[in-house]
């Protein structure tokens, strides 16, 4: 009796393990079509670097008030390492974190030869926010 139950629970710890992925991406569609319904890759979250926070502010409030993006988030103080002209380069650095409906930013106004530019889009968000940042930015 004993060894059948221990069997029992045994299966059905392993088979909540295994079911656990299927019903939170489950879930995850349900919480999207339950509330705004969002079509995943509609926003994007770039990631831009800047010199110093002076060039970072400039670049976002720059963004923002063209509304080219619903918010820019300014993190200081961080550290790249990258290859340059054969060299291995190591520079204090200021990241900007942009919100957008499509990546519509540009390199005119960045002091980079080769200014890092990257978009992620954002498959799965809190809906207000993401409602939020398409009320900001026009397509």
């Amino acid at each position: 009796m004993c060894v059948c139950v221990c069997v029992c629970v045994c299966q059905s710890v392993l088979l909540a393990g295994l079911m656990l992925p299927v019903l939170r991406r489950l879930g995850l569609r349900a919480f999207s079509m339950a509330s705004d319904s969002y079509s995943s890759g509609t926003h994007s979250a770039a990631f831009v670097t800047c010199p110093n926070d002076t060039v970072a502010k400039e670049l976002a409030r720059g963004i923002v008030e063209k509304k080219l993006a619903a918010c820019v988030n300014i993190i200081p103080q961080i550290t790249s390492v990258y290859e340059w002209q054969g060299k291995i380069e190591e520079d204090s650095e200021v990241l900007l974190v942009i919100k957008v409906s499509v990546c519509l930013l540009r390199r005119s106004k960045h002091p980079y030869e080769v200014a890092e530019v990257i978009s992620l889009p954002i498959d799965q968000g809190n809906p207000p926010y993401l409602k939020w940042i398409g009320d900001i930015v026009p397509e």
